[in-house]
């Protein structure tokens, strides 16, 4: 966005203060520079406004809280990513043939239940 020309914030966040006399944003709570300290999810901003005027944020986002993340949609952001997933489900799946005290001839099937659900941050096969 830089390259294009539109003005962006600093990186800011709040320290609990939700009212001031800083540039309204989010209720009306104050900036304080930089990042969060604990780079908590939801608690980084930037701003830009749009060539109508109308203000934007950034926001930092580094754990979904439960329900944001469509749980039929799966998705990795490289191979790399996509390998360890099935390293996982793999470890996982050695544990489970245990338990059952047999070869799983659906072990596709298990993989790709266990590796959505670990994604979506939901109940793991058994």
């Amino acid at each position: 966005m830089l390259d294009r020309g539109v003005q962006v914030s600093e990186v800011f966040h709040n320290d609990g203060v939700y009212t001031g006399t800083d540039e309204t944003y989010l209720f009306g709570s104050v900036r304080v520079s930089g990042a969060d300290p604990k780079h908590a999810s939801y608690r980084s901003f930037a701003s830009f406004k749009d060539p109508d005027g109308n203000g934007w944020f950034f926001q930092e986002i580094t754990t979904r809280l439960p329900g944001r993340i469509d749980s039929a949609a799966t998705t990795f952001a490289s191979a790399n990513d996509l390998a360890n997933a099935m390293r996982r489900a793999s470890a996982a799946h050695g544990e489970h043939e245990k338990r059952i005290g047999a070869a799983d001839p659906n072990w596709p099937d298990w993989y790709a239940s266990y590796m959505v659900a670990e994604q979506a941050g939901t109940e793991l096969p058994k």
